[in-house]
C-alpha cells in the first residue's frame, strides 16, 4: 500500500469515526413510563400522559437533554404487580430506556421498587404513595417526587383534630393504600387528640378494588357510631362512592368528612356538581395553590393545550421530567448511576413550590395542600375555598422514623 493511499484509508476510517460520534451524540434520551392507561383509573394515567408530553416538548424545544432530543414511551400496569412488574422489564431491556417513571398503585410500586436493584435504572415514582418505596424497601434506584402517604394524612390528620368529631371510622381501597392512610391516620390523630376513638377493623369498610356497587359500604358507615369518616378512596372507586353516596343522604352534614384526595381534578370533572359542598379535601396538587409565574406557565400551557386544569398526576409526571433533567444537566451526563448522583439532594423549583429529594431516603419534601370544596360559577369544577397549605418540612417525618436502610 502506497502512503497516498494509507493516507487516504486513514482519513475515510477518521471519517466513519465522527459519523458514528455523531450519531451517538443524537441518540435520544428515552423515558419509559408506566401507568394504568385502561379500566376505571385510566384517567389518571392520561392525565399523567399529558403532563409527561407537555414537559418533554418543552425541553426539546429547548434543545432537549444535554443537547439530545427526549423521547417518551408509555406502558400500562393496568394496576397489577405483575403486570408492572413486565412493563418496567420491556421498557429497560427491549427498549433501552434511560429512566422510568409513573406508577399510580401502591401495590405495584412496592412490588416494582426491589426489582429497580436488578434492572439498575432509575425509577421517579410520580403518583404511589406506599411509604414503603421510601421507606423499609428504599433502594439506590427509586426516587418519589409527590407527596406519600405519610405526608397527606399528616395533614388530614392536623385538619380532623380541630374538628368535634369524636370518633372515626374509615372507607378505602382494601390494599396497602386504604389500609397504610387508615393506619397513619389513626397514629397521627392520636398524637394531635389523644381522646379520638377509632371504630375497630371489623366495622370499617375497605372495598375491592374492582367494586362498583358501593351501597353496602356506605350502609355500614351511616349505621356505624362514627361522626367523622376518612375516605380515601381514589380514581373510578371514589368517582362511584360519592354519586351513589350523595344520592343515600351520606353527606347530610351528620358526620365530618375527609376525602384524602377528593381534590383530584380526574375526580372533580367526573363529578362537577356531584360532589358536594363543605367536604375537606386532598390533593398532591392544586393548581391555584400557588402564585408564581413557575406554576402559572405551566397551568396556562397544560390549560391551553388540553383544555383542562391540571391534576397532581399531570403535575407528577411533568415534575419527573424536569427532575431528571435538571439532574442530567447537574451531572452533566445520563448515565444510570450519575443520574442517581444527580437527583439524590435535588433541589428543584417545581410549579407545586420548591422540592428537595432527601438523599437519605429519596423521598421529596414537598409542601401540601387541603381544602373545602366550593362553588365558583366561573369554573367548571369544584375549587378549594379556603384552602390550607402546609409547609413540606413540617410534614415529612424523619428519616429516622421511615424505616429506609439505603444500600
Amino acid at each position: 500500500m502506497t502512503k497516498r493511499c494509507a493516507a487516504l484509508l486513514l482519513v475515510i476510517l477518521i471519517g466513519w469515526a465522527m459519523t458514528g460520534m455523531g450519531l451517538a451524540a443524537e441518540k435520544p434520551v428515552k423515558i419509559g413510563f408506566v401507568y394504568i392507561m385502561s379500566g376505571p383509573f385510566a384517567t389518571y394515567g392520561q392525565f399523567a400522559k399529558q403532563g409527561a408530553e407537555l414537559a418533554i416538548d418543552e425541553i426539546n424545544k429547548a434543545g432537549g437533554i444535554n443537547g439530545r432530543k427526549v423521547e417518551a414511551l408509555f406502558e400500562d400496569s393496568t394496576g397489577k404487580p405483575d403486570v408492572g412488574i413486565r412493563a418496567i422489564r420491556k421498557l429497560v431491556f427491549e427498549n433501552e430506556v434511560d429512566v422510568v417513571m409513573g406508577l399510580d398503585s401502591s401495590g405495584v410500586a412496592s412490588a416494582v421498587a426491589p426489582v429497580m436493584n436488578e434492572l439498575k435504572t432509575p425509577l421517579i415514582i410520580t403518583h404511589a404513595a406506599t411509604p414503603d418505596v421510601t421507606g423499609t424497601k428504599c433502594n439506590r434506584y427509586t426516587f418519589r417526587v409527590s407527596l406519600n402517604v405519610n405526608q397527606n394524612i399528616a395533614m388530614a390528620a392536623a385538619i380532623a383534630a380541630d374538628m368535634k368529631a369524636k370518633t372515626w371510622t374509615t372507607a378505602g381501597p382494601d390494599y396497602s393504600f386504604g389500609h397504610q392512610s387508615w393506619e397513619y391516620f389513626q397514629k397521627y390523630l392520636s398524637a394531635r387528640k389523644p381522646d379520638a376513638v377509632f371504630l375497630p377493623q371489623a366495622e370499617v369498610a375497605f372495598s375491592p378494588a374492582a367494586t362498583t356497587d358501593f351501597s353496602a359500604f356506605i350502609t355500614k358507615i351511616m349505621n356505624s357510631k362514627a361522626d367523622g369518616v376518612l375516605i380515601s378512596l381514589w380514581g373510578g372507586n371514589l368517582i362511584d362512592f360519592v354519586r351513589q353516596a350523595g344520592d343515600m343522604g351520606f353527606f347530610d352534614g351528620k358526620r365530618e368528612i375527609l376525602m384524602t384526595l377528593g381534590a383530584a381534578t380526574e375526580v372533580l370533572y367526573a363529578l362537577k356538581d356531584k360532589m358536594p359542598e363543605g367536604i375537606w379535601v386532598g390533593t398532591r396538587y392544586w393548581f391555584q395553590a400557588n402564585d408564581t409565574p413557575v406554576n402559572k406557565a405551566f397551568v396556562d400551557a397544560y390549560f391551553k393545550r388540553f383544555n383542562v386544569y391540571p391534576s397532581y398526576n399531570a403535575h407528577g409526571a411533568y415534575g419527573a421530567v424536569r427532575s431528571y433533567a435538571a439532574a442530567a444537566a447537574k451531572t452533566k451526563s445520563v448515565d444510570k448511576e450519575k443520574i442517581i448522583d444527580g437527583l439524590r439532594g435535588l433541589t428543584i423549583e417545581l410549579p407545586v413550590g420548591n422540592i428537595t429529594i432527601r438523599p437519605e431516603d429519596h423521598q421529596a419534601v414537598t409542601d401540601g395542600v387541603w381544602g373545602k370544596t366550593a362553588t365558583d360559577p366561573n369554573m367548571p369544577i369544584r375549587i378549594l375555598k379556603p384552602m390550607r397549605k402546609f409547609a413540606g418540612k413540617e410534614i415529612t417525618p424523619p428519616v429516622a422514623e421511615t424505616g429506609c436502610k439505603m444500600n
